[in-house]
């Protein structure tokens, strides 16, 4: 349960990559990190809720 914070950082690491790969500028491709990091903590926050609530 206390790894769920890692959730978005995986994903967030292959946009990193996959831009650096194809040399856009990080600025570019900021959008989708603030959707990554969006999505990735509120279903963090969605899997400690349903964890706790099923104890």
């Amino acid at each position: 349960m206390t790894r769920l914070f890692l959730l978005p950082l995986i994903p967030a690491l292959f946009w990193y990559l996959f831009l650096f790969y194809n040399q856009i500028p990080i600025k570019q491709g900021a959008r989708v990190f603030y959707w990554i990091i969006g999505l990735g903590w509120g279903l963090a926050a969605l899997l400690s809720l349903m964890m706790i609530l099923t104890r």
